[in-house]
């Protein structure tokens, strides 16, 4: 069985110095119109991901060829023009010798699967029909573990254009029955989510709502003095911000102005914090973003709100999610893009979940179901784990 073209590339950049490495990345900008700012931070996985999209399985091993060709790198270039050649041959033999339409075996797709899929899930989750009813069974039947909640509050942050609009409306979209959206979103969320809201969900159009709010925001931005103010969030996770208060990226709520809460109660306040954030475009992600998530996660540390990361687009990331979404915790490179997103927030990779929202669907999907029920089970158990720390925090200054 040939080496498949993802696992060849990236085992020849596996093998090359951090400087061949930082070579590799600006000649393959120059030559082939890939800019330096997108790769620069990536790994050596996102890099071999971004050749075979840009250039196709069929041309990616040739031109990774003339890439070491150029930084003069002559012996990894012949050996992967051997091989390029080798599968040209090979292609063709195989066109000639089956003429007469006979099964000619496994194609590429078949015979890459096993490499870029493992052979068993790296998370376990249940994906039949009773696990959907028993997810959101626990959802309506949760109660908050204090008394003095009615509904657990989450609050969602990401950076403009992640979905945190969409992963509401795809909650929301379950409990009614149909693709809704109750929040805007779009392409242009910029634009759209410019005030503070917050969402409760019917479970029917004649129910009463569920047990829990989702705070929707402006997204974070790179640039200093647009989107979401730092100093917002401390006021969102205090409870002091009202719905509809009107975002101003240059100057942040202060108490005497309108949509201030002076006297937040409990219920007000952020009991579990999610960030939401674009597996397909993670390793692209500006340092000025994480830098900023990194100073939101340390408020939160510090006022003890639990936080889960919600990775949305999964199956933008990964061409085997977006043919079949249940890949989800067999893919490699999902796993890799979890993985990283714990290393550089910080965030244990049990409260990382992979998702995908209904953004042009319309009808419910039970695989979509699945994966945002489990999503929005573990914000909720967080949330519990704040009542928890509030209780305790209670009976020692009791004693």
């Amino acid at each position: 069985m040939e080496e498949p073209v993802y696992d060849l590339i990236l085992a020849a950049l596996d093998d090359l110095s951090a400087d061949q490495i930082n070579r590799f990345k600006h000649k393959l900008s120059s030559l082939h119109k890939i800019g330096y700012g997108l790769t620069e931070r990536e790994s050596n996985a996102d890099i071999t991901v971004r050749i075979i999209r840009k250039f196709t399985k069929t041309h990616a091993i040739a031109r990774t060829a003339q890439v070491f060709r150029a930084i003069e790198l002559h012996d990894q270039a012949g050996d992967l023009d051997t091989e390029a050649n080798a599968r040209q041959g090979a292609s063709s033999a195989a066109g000639t010798g089956n003429t007469g339409g006979s099964a000619a075996g496994p194609s590429s797709t078949q015979t890459e699967e096993p490499r870029r899929l493992m052979a068993k899930p790296w998370r376990t989750v249940q994906w039949d029909p009773e696990k959907r009813e028993e997810l959101m069974d626990f959802i309506k039947n949760y109660k908050p573990a204090m008394d003095q909640v009615c509904q657990a509050r989450v609050l969602l942050i990401g950076t403009v254009g992640s979905g945190k609009s969409s992963f509401f409306n795809s909650i929301s979209s379950i409990f009614q029955g149909h693709v809704t959206h109750q929040a805007t979103s779009g392409s242009d969320s910029y634009k759209l989510t410019t005030q503070f809201r917050t969402y409760q969900v019917k479970a029917g159009r004649d129910r009463g709502p569920l047990p829990f709010i989702m705070c929707d925001t402006m997204g974070l931005e790179r640039v200093c003095g647009s989107g979401l103010h730092m100093e917002d969030i401390t006021s969102i996770l205090k409870g002091h911000v009202m719905d509809r208060y009107e975002f101003n990226s240059a100057v942040p709520l202060q108490p005497d102005s309108p949509g201030y809460r002076r006297s937040p109660a409990l219920g007000h306040r952020v009991h579990c914090l999610v960030y939401v954030l674009d597996a397909s475009r993670f390793s692209l992600m500006p340092n000025d973003i994480v830098m900023k998530l990194a100073t939101i996660r340390h408020k939160a540390n510090m006022m003890g709100v639990p936080q889960l990361v919600v990775m949305t687009k999964v199956d933008e990331a990964c061409p085997d999610v977006a043919v079949e979404l249940k890949y989800v915790y067999r893919s490699r490179y999902i796993k890799k893009t979890v993985e990283a997103v714990g290393e550089h927030l910080g965030v244990p990779l049990s409260c990382i979940v992979p998702v995908k929202c209904y953004t042009q669907e319309l009808d419910l999907e039970h695989s979509t179901d699945i994966l945002l029920l489990y999503a929005l089970q573990q914000a909720l158990r967080l949330a519990d784990s704040y009542y928890d720390n509030l209780s305790q925090e209670g009976d020692e200054d009791r004693e």
